[in-house]
């Protein structure tokens, strides 16, 4: 085989292993961090602050009853929290059967919906005498704990909490990875980052706030879809850190339907390509001038290939190039390259799945794993002006045993 050849196939190599290698040592690296992970105690005797549940829905007519009753169970002072549906083109029945629980509705329509805008309606109407603002989507369901928790945390000095949103379904080999998918991302951009003394990333629900805070950071975001980035930007930028709760646990429907998965991931990955462009000049310029690691290291997150996507490439690529360096007579450290990239991506995934999942089904819905891949390359494929239109995830499960 000629020396052009050879230095051709090395360039074509290269070309692929740097970015595969730097993603997956991203993600190795916090994945071995959140292995450390330990919840922080909490503040014993916390004083009781009013608590806010903004719960914003377009559509939800099929869950929210279910919803709104199970978001009433918390072993919270009754009067110390306000349920606040926030409802956006509901049908009228469904507001007149909303109106007969104790909770707040306020009814919202736009010729353009999003969630930031349901949520900054809301509260321009509310009184500001809350103090905590907890925002979850409309088929989120919290732990009785729930408030308790996150009342404690906000005696200490923190602005913003992540919590542990979690599955309240798996029925499916889709929600079942899906599922896995989230447990994932708690491990690595949740109790990872923390471990090391970054920031936790949130995710749009089963997240609080100091209540005027986040009053006022809503009221300049535009977003269509990301606003949750949007505000997490805003923040690290300032110097704010997010922490994160892993006890106290929200509940949330898995997609389970391959047309429902593609659209999400469709909206989430046009938003993260959207904020990348945006930030990460200005977020390379705080790191160099401040040392802002926390906003940069965002900026980055937001380039990173999606996990599933990720481990499709790294299986694929990796055992085709170990497979071609066999038979090159320079090939052999480069084999042992792409095998210890694949063995990296593995323990990362394995770092970061919580040892419950280690079942059956689990095992049942691996076997989807290439449907899955396919699906996020087509929601990759199909980005451009995804954040441009409002896209409603339809949700269908609301009832889980709450503890």
């Amino acid at each position: 085989m000629s020396s052009t050849i050879l230095t051709a196939i090395t360039v074509i190599q290269l070309i692929f292993f740097i970015p595969l290698a730097l993603a997956v040592l991203y993600i190795f690296i916090y994945a071995f961090a959140g292995l450390f992970y330990r919840q922080a105690p909490y503040p014993v005797n916390p004083k009781l602050k009013k608590i806010a549940v903004l719960i914003p829905g377009y559509k939800e007519d099929d869950v929210i009853m279910d919803v709104a009753h199970q978001a009433l169970e918390q072993d919270y002072p009754q009067e110390f929290y306000d349920v606040v549906i926030i409802a956006d083109s509901f049908q009228p029945q469904t507001i007149v059967d909303l109106k007969t629980l104790p909770i707040k509705v306020i009814e919202v329509k736009f010729d353009k919906s999003t969630k930031s805008k349901a949520l900054n309606k809301a509260m321009e109407q509310l009184r500001d005498d809350y103090e905590i603002a907890v925002v979850l989507d409309a088929d989120n369901v919290m732990a009785r704990d729930f408030l308790q928790k996150v009342n404690a945390t906000f005696e200490l000095s923190f602005y913003a909490v992540q919590c542990h949103r979690k599955a309240k379904n798996m029925e499916t080999s889709l929600a079942t990875l899906d599922a896995i998918s989230e447990e994932i991302n708690n491990h690595i951009f949740r109790k990872g980052h923390r471990v090391l003394g970054l920031s936790s990333a949130i995710i749009g629900s089963g997240m609080a706030f100091r209540y005027q805070f986040f009053k006022n950071l809503m009221s300049n975001v535009t977003a269509i879809g990301g606003f949750d980035k949007e505000i997490e930007l805003k923040m690290l930028k300032d110097g704010y850190k997010i922490a994160y709760l892993d006890d106290a646990a929200v509940f949330d429907e898995k997609v389970q339907k391959a047309e429902v998965f593609s659209n999400q991931r469709r909206r989430w990955l046009s938003a993260q390509l959207i904020y990348f462009r945006r930030d990460f000049l200005t977020a390379l310029k705080s790191l160099i001038t401040k040392g802002n690691i926390d906003y940069f290291d965002k900026a980055i997150q937001f380039i990173q290939p999606p996990r599933i996507l990720l481990l499709g490439m790294i299986l694929f690529l990796g055992t085709a190039f170990i497979v071609l360096n066999l038979f090159l007579p320079s090939g052999l450290n480069y084999l042992y390259l792409w095998a210890l990239l694949i063995a990296l991506c593995i323990a990362a995934f394995i770092f970061s799945i919580p040892t419950s999942f280690y079942n059956l089904t689990t095992l049942k819905a691996i076997g989807s794993l290439p449907k899955g891949m396919l699906l996020m390359l087509g929601s990759l494929l199909k980005i451009k002006g995804a954040n441009k239109q409002f896209i409603h995830t339809k949700h269908t499960s609301s009832k889980v045993q709450i503890k």
